[in-house]
């Protein structure tokens, strides 16, 4: 697996190697982390190879990746999104610079497809011929469309309420969908229970371990592209698999020299779904909540990777928000007007929280944030029309236009 070396329990440290465990931790049953020969990855990796490399996707990152072969990634292009600079988003929290990553130009419009090239370049090399997976829509979409591009046959559990565009995804990429009457904790446990008895291959977030290898690459990116390390993220949060993977990136590239200092990283969450940031900031273990929010993407009434996340924001010397569903629906907008980039409701979250973060003096006025966008606004259109209302409508008479601009002032 390129220079990857073992998995360490992220719980009781317990090593594993690869061909050991699957999944989870052997012992205590916590999520594994994979590790790497950074000596070696540090000979091929730096600042001026990277630039010397044409390769635009997470492949450009294979030293740092358990990919054994580049042809094992999905044929698409995955990673290297587009960074913007928004003076605006500065000014309004009055910091020396903000950015936005819109990672909603993937090819499945998700973040998540960093992590299922990833997973399914593992599945591939190790033979596996079926994949499944548990999700509120994103990751099901993105495991359905990579695959497809290779071929691979999927079988996906989405609960009933995901948004209808995610599903049409699903099934437009041609997986067996299977909607489940209850939430997505209840789908992601059926999904595992049946990976179990059939002997599909288990994509889920906070589950396989390959996941946040892929989100990782996110970090990577963000440091090529300011050339080093930002002051803070913002991260939207659900399972916790995307921060932990963010802060991994970060360490990866501090641990090979390639930056010199690491940012905070800041977990934005639904008031709903908030279990991460209710341990985070009591100092006590991870407790279901009621995962209720109109952001699909990170409704989680109990986070599998929130130990993780919880660890990564200690040490990063980051901090937790949480914002209520009438912000993140504000925000949609508001992101898009103000930085020109159509998030769906848990990448607006990011927005949500940036806004907060900065009202509460959480921002220094020499700080450098990134906004990570997780998701395009097309993929919850019903969510975005909430935010913003309907159009006009005229019969097609000029003088109908005329008392509409009268009374409404629109031009």
């Amino acid at each position: 697996m390129g220079t990857a070396t073992l998995l360490r329990c992220g719980s009781c440290g317990r090593e594993h190697k690869p061909e050991e465990t699957k999944y989870t931790c052997s012992g205590c049953g916590a999520n594994v982390q994979v590790e790497y020969d950074y000596k070696t990855a540090a000979k091929k990796l730096s600042f001026k190879k990277l630039a010397q490399n044409p390769e635009r996707g997470i492949g450009r990152y294979l030293e740092l990746l358990p990919v054994e072969r580049p042809e094992s990634l999905p044929p698409l292009q995955i990673g290297w999104t587009p960074l913007y600079h928004s003076q605006k988003l500065a000014d309004l929290a009055g910091i020396k610079a903000a950015y936005v990553k819109d990672d909603g130009r993937n090819p499945s419009c998700s973040f998540k497809d960093r992590a299922g090239a990833v997973a399914l370049a593992r599945a591939t090399e190790t033979g596996e011929k079926i994949i499944t997976a548990a999700s509120t829509g994103n990751a099901a979409s993105s495991m359905a469309c990579l695959a497809a591009s290779l071929g691979v046959k999927t079988i996906i559990f989405v609960p009933k309420t995901a948004p209808a565009a995610k599903i049409t995804q699903l099934l437009v990429f041609g997986a067996t969908v299977i909607t489940v009457d209850g939430t997505y904790d209840d789908a992601f446990n059926l999904c595992v229970e049946a990976s179990k008895e059939y002997g599909w291959y288990n994509r889920n977030t906070g589950y396989n371990p390959y996941t946040r290898e892929g989100k990782k690459t996110v970090s990577f990116e963000l440091c090529e592209q300011l050339g080093g390390a930002p002051d803070v993220v913002f991260v939207p949060v659900g399972d916790g698999n995307i921060i932990s993977g963010v802060w991994k990136g970060f360490i990866e590239f501090h641990k090979l020299g390639i930056i010199d200092k690491l940012p905070r990283l800041a977990a934005v969450q639904a008031e709903g779904s908030a279990a991460i940031k209710n341990a985070f900031d009591n100092g006590s273990e991870i407790e279901p909540v009621s995962g209720n929010t109109v952001a699909d993407s990170i409704s989680v009434s109990l986070p599998r990777d929130g130990h993780i996340a919880v660890k990564a924001l200690k040490e990063s010397g980051g901090f937790a928000v949480s914002v209520p569903d009438e912000d993140i629906l504000k925000s949609i907008p508001a992101l898009a007007r103000t930085a020109g980039v159509f998030a769906e409701p848990a990448a607006a979250a990011s927005y949500a929280g940036f806004v907060k973060a900065a009202a509460e003096g959480r921002l220094k006025s020499s700080d450098i944030a990134v906004l990570l966008i997780t998701g395009n606004g097309l993929k919850d259109i019903n969510s975005a029309m909430k935010s913003v209302g309907a159009p006009y409508l005229l019969k097609p008479e000029l003088q109908e236009l005329k008392k509409l601009v009268a009374q409404e002032k629109i031009a």
